[in-house]
């Protein structure tokens, strides 16, 4: 992923926005994430551009998660299904709905209903290795 090229389209495009870098144990970013409307400026809602290399399996417990996609392609995994989608297309994920993202620098248009809040974010990889011995 050409980060700093990311980051600096996205302060660009996106001026005084939150921009989150998510990144692997390897230090490696996999994801990007530019805040649009925050649920602090309004809880019903909140979108984002997500660019995405790939992010971690995990599910919500009350939001809705729609994505978009802008620019690219995404595999999206839902539950035991596989989703490819192209420029235009979308998916909705429902609360507790397993899920996770393959993309080559692909931008995502991402609505949560209600407004995305880090309390309702559950990384199962994590969740695994907490309580499954790794060797």
């Amino acid at each position: 992923m050409q980060v700093k090229k990311i980051l600096e389209r996205l302060k660009r495009e996106y001026p005084g926005k939150t921009i989150i870098e998510n990144k692997n144990a390897k230090g490696i970013t996999t994801e990007i994430i530019c805040e649009i409307e925050s649920t602090a400026d309004h809880a019903d809602y909140s979108v984002a551009i997500a660019v995405i290399d790939y992010s971690t399996i995990h599910c919500h417990n009350v939001i809705t998660e729609t994505y978009e996609v802008v620019k690219g392609s995404l595999k999206i995994f839902k539950g035991s299904k596989e989703y490819t989608l192209s420029k235009g297309q979308n998916i909705a994920i429902k609360p507790g709905e397993i899920h996770s993202n393959l993309g080559s620098e692909t931008w995502v248009k991402v609505t949560s209903k209600p407004g995305w809040f880090i309390e309702d974010y559950i990384n199962l990889e994590t969740l695994l290795k907490k309580y499954v011995p790794m060797k």
